[in-house]
Protein backbone atom coordinates (compact mmCIF):
# COMPACT_ATOMS: atom_id res chain seq x y z
CA UNK A 1 0.00 0.00 0.00
CA UNK A 2 2.32 2.65 0.67
CA UNK A 3 4.52 1.45 -2.48
CA UNK A 4 1.51 2.52 -4.54
CA UNK A 5 1.48 5.75 -3.04
CA UNK A 6 5.15 6.26 -3.32
CA UNK A 7 4.97 5.80 -7.23
CA UNK A 8 1.99 7.50 -7.41
CA UNK A 9 3.51 10.69 -5.62
CA UNK A 10 6.69 9.97 -7.92
CA UNK A 11 4.82 10.42 -11.39
CA UNK A 12 2.27 12.79 -10.43
CA UNK A 13 4.30 16.31 -10.93
CA UNK A 14 6.08 14.72 -13.46
CA UNK A 15 2.23 14.39 -14.75
CA UNK A 16 1.46 18.23 -13.99
CA UNK A 17 4.68 19.35 -15.64
CA UNK A 18 3.85 17.63 -18.83
CA UNK A 19 0.00 18.80 -19.04
CA UNK A 20 1.49 22.08 -18.65
CA UNK A 21 4.59 22.02 -20.89
CA UNK A 22 2.57 22.05 -24.04
CA UNK A 23 -0.40 24.92 -22.99
CA UNK A 24 -0.39 28.69 -24.02
CA UNK A 25 1.77 30.52 -21.46
CA UNK A 26 -0.18 32.84 -19.46
CA UNK A 27 2.87 35.32 -18.79
CA UNK A 28 4.56 37.40 -21.35
CA UNK A 29 8.04 38.11 -21.71
CA UNK A 30 7.89 41.96 -20.35
CA UNK A 31 9.68 44.50 -21.54
CA UNK A 32 10.41 42.86 -24.93
CA UNK A 33 6.51 42.57 -24.87
CA UNK A 34 3.85 44.88 -23.71
CA UNK A 35 0.54 44.30 -22.96
CA UNK A 36 -2.00 46.95 -23.78
CA UNK A 37 -4.11 47.50 -20.83
CA UNK A 38 -8.07 47.62 -21.20
CA UNK A 39 -9.44 51.65 -21.37
CA UNK A 40 -10.09 51.99 -17.48
CA UNK A 41 -6.92 50.50 -16.30
CA UNK A 42 -5.80 53.06 -14.10
CA UNK A 43 -2.11 54.11 -13.81
CA UNK A 44 -0.18 57.31 -14.47
CA UNK A 45 -2.46 60.78 -13.38
CA UNK A 46 -2.62 63.21 -16.63
CA UNK A 47 -3.98 66.63 -16.39
CA UNK A 48 -6.35 67.32 -19.06
CA UNK A 49 -7.72 71.03 -20.91
CA UNK A 50 -11.04 71.54 -21.66
CA UNK A 51 -12.30 72.24 -25.35
CA UNK A 52 -11.06 75.89 -25.51
CA UNK A 53 -7.68 74.70 -24.53
CA UNK A 54 -7.31 75.98 -20.97
CA UNK A 55 -6.00 73.90 -18.13
CA UNK A 56 -9.19 72.32 -16.47
CA UNK A 57 -7.63 72.00 -12.87
CA UNK A 58 -9.34 74.63 -10.66
CA UNK A 59 -7.05 73.68 -7.55
CA UNK A 60 -10.46 73.25 -5.60
CA UNK A 61 -8.17 71.11 -3.59
CA UNK A 62 -10.36 67.97 -3.52
CA UNK A 63 -8.09 65.59 -5.12
CA UNK A 64 -5.01 66.15 -2.70
CA UNK A 65 -8.31 65.74 0.27
CA UNK A 66 -8.88 62.47 -1.25
CA UNK A 67 -5.52 60.74 -1.69
CA UNK A 68 -4.83 58.23 1.16
CA UNK A 69 -1.47 58.23 1.17
CA UNK A 70 -1.31 62.09 0.88
CA UNK A 71 0.89 62.55 -2.69
CA UNK A 72 -0.90 64.85 -4.04
CA UNK A 73 0.05 68.70 -3.41
CA UNK A 74 -0.59 72.27 -5.40
CA UNK A 75 -1.30 75.98 -4.94
CA UNK A 76 -4.40 77.91 -6.05
CA UNK A 77 -4.21 81.53 -8.40
CA UNK A 78 -6.86 83.23 -9.81
CA UNK A 79 -6.38 85.15 -13.29
CA UNK A 80 -7.47 88.41 -14.02
CA UNK A 81 -11.18 87.52 -15.28
CA UNK A 82 -11.65 85.40 -12.22
CA UNK A 83 -10.58 82.03 -13.50
CA UNK A 84 -8.82 79.81 -10.86
CA UNK A 85 -6.24 77.56 -11.72
CA UNK A 86 -3.29 75.87 -10.35
CA UNK A 87 -0.18 77.81 -9.65
CA UNK A 88 1.95 74.75 -9.68
CA UNK A 89 0.79 71.33 -9.05
CA UNK A 90 2.96 68.21 -7.56
CA UNK A 91 2.46 64.52 -7.39
CA UNK A 92 4.64 61.84 -6.17
CA UNK A 93 3.94 58.89 -8.03
CA UNK A 94 6.69 57.04 -5.32
CA UNK A 95 3.75 57.47 -3.26
CA UNK A 96 0.90 57.25 -5.32
CA UNK A 97 -0.91 53.83 -4.82
CA UNK A 98 -2.92 53.99 -8.04
CA UNK A 99 -6.17 54.14 -6.70
CA UNK A 100 -8.10 57.01 -8.98
CA UNK A 101 -9.74 58.47 -5.78
CA UNK A 102 -7.93 61.88 -6.98
CA UNK A 103 -9.77 61.21 -10.48
CA UNK A 104 -13.08 60.41 -8.75
CA UNK A 105 -12.98 63.51 -6.24
CA UNK A 106 -12.15 66.04 -9.34
CA UNK A 107 -15.63 68.29 -10.03
CA UNK A 108 -13.95 69.08 -13.56
CA UNK A 109 -12.55 66.16 -15.02
CA UNK A 110 -8.79 67.59 -14.94
CA UNK A 111 -7.68 64.68 -13.24
CA UNK A 112 -7.84 61.87 -15.60
CA UNK A 113 -6.09 57.78 -15.03
CA UNK A 114 -3.89 57.39 -18.14
CA UNK A 115 -3.08 53.56 -19.36
CA UNK A 116 0.42 54.52 -19.22
CA UNK A 117 2.28 52.22 -16.49
CA UNK A 118 5.82 52.44 -16.81
CA UNK A 119 7.18 54.91 -14.51
CA UNK A 120 9.94 52.94 -12.87
CA UNK A 121 12.62 54.94 -12.04
CA UNK A 122 15.79 54.51 -9.45
CA UNK A 123 15.86 57.74 -8.30
CA UNK A 124 12.87 58.69 -6.46
CA UNK A 125 13.48 62.30 -7.11
CA UNK A 126 12.25 61.53 -10.90
CA UNK A 127 8.79 60.31 -9.67
CA UNK A 128 7.69 63.87 -8.67
CA UNK A 129 6.43 65.47 -11.34
CA UNK A 130 5.43 68.35 -11.89
CA UNK A 131 2.16 70.25 -13.57
CA UNK A 132 4.08 70.76 -17.10
CA UNK A 133 4.82 66.98 -16.91
CA UNK A 134 1.13 66.09 -16.31
CA UNK A 135 -0.53 68.82 -18.48
CA UNK A 136 -2.10 67.07 -22.06
CA UNK A 137 -2.86 69.17 -24.72
CA UNK A 138 -6.67 66.83 -24.95
CA UNK A 139 -9.36 66.57 -22.99
CA UNK A 140 -8.88 63.27 -22.14
CA UNK A 141 -12.29 60.67 -21.96
CA UNK A 142 -14.64 63.39 -22.03
CA UNK A 143 -12.97 65.97 -24.48
CA UNK A 144 -16.49 68.42 -24.73
CA UNK A 145 -16.85 68.67 -20.84
CA UNK A 146 -16.25 72.22 -19.66
CA UNK A 147 -16.68 72.94 -16.10
CA UNK A 148 -16.87 76.51 -16.47
CA UNK A 149 -19.99 76.47 -18.66
CA UNK A 150 -21.56 74.47 -16.03
CA UNK A 151 -20.80 75.92 -12.78
CA UNK A 152 -18.19 79.16 -13.59
CA UNK A 153 -20.91 81.37 -13.59
CA UNK A 154 -19.59 85.30 -14.25
CA UNK A 155 -16.06 83.79 -15.40
CA UNK A 156 -16.76 82.59 -18.69
CA UNK A 157 -20.07 83.33 -19.71
CA UNK A 158 -22.37 86.20 -18.15
CA UNK A 159 -25.09 85.17 -15.17
CA UNK A 160 -27.82 83.13 -17.41
CA UNK A 161 -25.89 83.30 -20.77
CA UNK A 162 -25.20 79.23 -20.67
CA UNK A 163 -26.90 77.24 -23.16
CA UNK A 164 -28.88 75.02 -20.34
CA UNK A 165 -29.23 78.02 -17.94
CA UNK A 166 -32.20 80.55 -17.21
CA UNK A 167 -31.44 84.33 -16.38
CA UNK A 168 -31.07 85.87 -13.34
CA UNK A 169 -34.42 86.42 -11.38
CA UNK A 170 -34.86 89.82 -9.83
CA UNK A 171 -36.04 88.86 -6.24
CA UNK A 172 -37.91 91.75 -5.91
CA UNK A 173 -40.67 91.03 -8.46
CA UNK A 174 -41.78 88.51 -6.11
CA UNK A 175 -42.55 90.77 -3.38
CA UNK A 176 -46.26 91.74 -2.92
Amino acid sequence: MNLWRNIKGTFQPFWVTLRYLFKRPVTISYPEQKRTPPPRYRARMILTRDPEGEERCVACHLCSAACPVDCISMQAAERENGRRHAAWFRINFARCIYCGLCAEACPTLAIQMSPEYELSNRDPLKLVWEKEDLLVDHGGKDPDYNFYHHSGIGVVAPRGGNDDELPPVNIKTNLP
